[in-house]
């Protein structure tokens, strides 16, 4: 079958590669080369190295509803499918009508569960037990197509997103080898999604910062689900102090919310709205993510101080 990719960052990349494998892919399409870096050099995707290392020519529309080449190169190719994990861009209903059995998208989430750009931290900040990928047959809308596979997956409650990430990335390609082959051969009937949808919205750093009245089990997914970026944080003394990894103790305090009521080597014991947090992990500016134990060797951290 041939089988024309979009993709761009490193999530795509193990899909690719195994499509690469089982198809003839013969195309790529994805995001324009970047500045990146203190230089601003230009940067290609993961996908595009890829795709460069298997001589398989590659497209770079900056916005392909609007390229009426690139729009014609799909025309000529009479691909099978389109395969779409993580492209950054919407296709428009000229493009979905190209392939012979459609445009196929892995999303990273149990739709119609968390639709949208951040499906996976939203898994872990929501404090949901499972994830997973799923296949679905793609329409004008935002992750509302047909649902064709689904693959589960277990969140663990001290699993980051970043972790998560890994998981789901590793196991797409098998899930887009399995969908492309039974669909073709009509082994699988499309399912329309359900009405209870959720929405993950793109992640911004002002989101970022912890509510000390919250809940631990909040204020612990919230950390987990925001690793490796853009990273939970709140202010000591007026620094920016971020963390990385946090664990919910089995403790009450009657101290108001943000109060540090230890530091050992074990972490920074802090009142939340419920309970108590433990963090491990933190990094202040111009500095690298330290484990308390090694980040009080040089430094102090003050117990009754209020983290803000």
């Amino acid at each position: 079958m041939k089988v024309v990719f979009m993709g761009t960052p490193e999530f795509a990349v193990p899909s690719l590669e195994i499509l690469v494998e089982k198809f003839n892919v013969e195309a790529v399409f994805t995001q324009p080369d970047r500045p990146k870096g203190r230089g601003k050099r230009l940067a290609i995707s993961q996908v595009k190295e890829i795709a460069l290392k298997h001589n398989i020519p590659v497209y770079q529309p900056i916005k392909l509803k609007n390229d009426e080449e690139c729009i014609n190169v799909l025309k000529n190719l009479q691909p099978d499918y389109i395969v779409v994990v993580a492209f950054g861009q919407i296709l428009s209903k000229e493009v979905l009508d190209i392939p012979k059995y459609g445009c196929v998208n892995l999303h990273a989430s149990l739709l119609p569960k968390f639709r949208g750009a951040a499906p996976i931290n939203y898994a872990v900040m929501m404090g949901e037990k499972v994830s997973g990928n799923t296949t679905m047959l793609m329409d004008i809308g935002l992750d509302t197509g047909d649902i064709l596979l689904k693959d589960q997956c277990d969140i663990h409650e001290n699993m980051t997103a970043g972790e998560l990430h890994d998981k789901l990335m590793a196991r797409g390609g098998d899930l887009l080898v399995k969908t492309l082959e039974d669909y073709a051969k009509g082994h699988i009937v499309p399912v329309k999604q359900g009405d209870e949808s959720t929405y993950a919205s793109l992640l911004n750093k002002e989101m970022a910062k912890i509510d000390w009245n919250k809940s631990a089990k909040e204020i612990h997914n919230h950390v987990r689900g925001l690793n490796p970026w853009p990273v939970a944080y709140t202010f000591y003394k007026d620094q920016s102090m971020k963390i990385y990894e946090s664990s919910i103790l089995s403790k009450s305090s009657k101290e108001a919310p943000g109060t540090i009521l230890d530091v050992n080597k074990d972490g920074i014991e802090v009142a939340t709205g419920d309970g108590v947090i433990l963090i491990k992990i933190i990094q202040f500016p111009n500095g690298k993510p330290l484990k308390i134990e090694q980040y009080i060797n040089g430094h102090s951290i003050d117990i009754k101080e209020i983290l803000a």
